[in-house]
């Protein structure tokens, strides 16, 4: 659970905006679990832009090891080759976690630098490199060859130097579509050797489910869709996806439905201007009551001082948290073109929850609901709304709720 840069600031995020949303998760959120604060893409560059990337003249900082250093005039205290130190430990005084972004593969101004892999023999970057699977949207670095002499030595190099830094979680892009293994493997080796717990987060989707078993193996969390913006349909996209990953929901290892694009988002961002979330609030609730349900990581994406109260609302809601932290068993019921039921069990009270959603856009409300023997209730149940807190009484037979286009409800039952 944790605020990423990407949906308000894309790569030109600054320090001191870094530093506001610590402030601001420390002092209203992180008694309700909420933890990690991460920056970004693209913090080597001193000249990126808003609207995309400047991959005409980019700046890039970088040190005699072919590794990325924060730009000094976006983020002040690395100066002096002091790297994210400062402002992990600043983040580390709120009691949260620093995470940041980087690309898979070696910079291109290493291999054209030849520059010398640290731990290695005089190995240098140009002998690990290939043109093949470049990124084709950001085309700054190249691919790795994972069985060449050097390559587990670079990226060792990198996660030895973030362990040093503070780092608790680093999200590394261009790494499922396609499922780049030999990478995967490199970089969970070298977490697993630099001394300093971090979690993994591959991205962006989408994750081939025929690499399910790997990727649960390699890392914490991955990406089963590309970015996740403020529309129905993107929404509509997800849930549809997720249907193929329930399976995988396991302790320490997430299928990841990306981040949460509520809130003030696009301040310099990728898509459309400044805004608040163009969802409405029966979407948002839709939004989040998935990925709660999901139990999918839990990464704001908007900026957090900015919120509104309603905007904190969806996110310290103490029960929806509890399901999301505690329960196990997440499974769909069914889904079709209209409707979806998810359901899961909080193992310690026995209390059991229950995802309604209207997913059409038909102008008629729509009756959504299951059997209770589908849920394993024999008998009565009583059923209380999650998200508003009213008690709905006592239900028998069926359990089905009322739902406009893209409305949903999440409801606790107690047999």
């Amino acid at each position: 659970m944790g605020w990423n840069s990407w949906d308000c600031y894309g790569p030109t995020v600054e320090e001191h905006e870094v530093k506001a949303n610590a402030d601001y998760m420390a002092e209203n959120m992180k008694d309700y679990g909420w933890e990690y604060i991460v920056v970004d893409i693209r913090w080597f560059v001193e000249n990126d832009k808003a609207g995309g990337y400047n991959q005409a003249d980019p700046r890039y900082v970088i040190d005699e090891y072919g590794r990325y250093q924060p730009a000094v005039n976006r983020f002040p205290s690395a100066a002096d080759g002091k790297g994210f130190k400062e402002l992990a430990e600043y983040v580390h005084g709120k009691g949260l976690k620093f995470g940041i972004h980087i690309m898979r593969g070696i910079p291109k101004v290493a291999v054209e630098n030849k520059l010398p892999i640290l731990g290695t023999d005089g190995i240098t970057a140009d002998q690990i490199y290939s043109t093949e699977l470049q990124c084709p949207w950001l085309r700054d670095n190249y691919t790795i060859v994972a069985d060449q002499p050097g390559a587990q030595e670079y990226y060792n190099s990198i996660m030895n130097m973030y362990a040093g830094w503070g780092v608790d979680f680093i999200k590394i892009d261009d790494l499922s579509r396609p499922y780049h293994q030999g990478e995967i493997e490199l970089i969970r080796n070298a977490i697993d050797n630099c001394g300093r717990p971090i979690v993994l987060s591959t991205s962006p989707g989408a994750t081939p489910i025929t690499a399910a078993d790997h990727v649960k193996e390699h890392a914490n969390m991955w990406r089963m869709v590309d970015d996740v913006w403020d529309t129905w349909h993107h929404f509509d996209n997800l849930i549809k996806v997720c249907e193929q990953w329930y399976p995988q929901i396991a302790p320490g290892t997430w299928p990841d439905c990306d981040m949460i694009p509520l809130g003030r988002i696009s301040i310099r961002g990728e898509r459309g201007e400044d805004r608040m979330t163009r969802l409405t609030s029966d979407e948002q609730y839709s939004l989040m009551t998935l990925f709660t349900i999901f139990k999918s990581p839990l990464m704001f994406g908007g900026d957090l001082p900015s919120n509104d109260e309603f905007t904190l609302s969806l996110l310290t809601n103490e029960d929806v948290l509890k399901m999301h932290r505690e329960s196990t068993g997440v499974k769909q019921l069914f889904q079709d073109e209209s409707m979806v039921a998810i359901t899961s069990k909080n193992p310690n009270t026995g209390e059991i929850y229950l995802a309604l959603f209207n997913i059409s856009d038909g102008e008629e409300p729509l009756i959504v609901g299951v059997e209770l023997s589908k849920l394993g209730i024999d008998g009565e149940c009583s059923a209380f709304n999650m998200w508003s807190g009213e008690e709905l009484g006592k239900f028998s037979g069926s359990i089905d709720q009322s739902l406009s286009a893209h409305q949903s409800v999440l409801l606790k039952l107690k047999p």
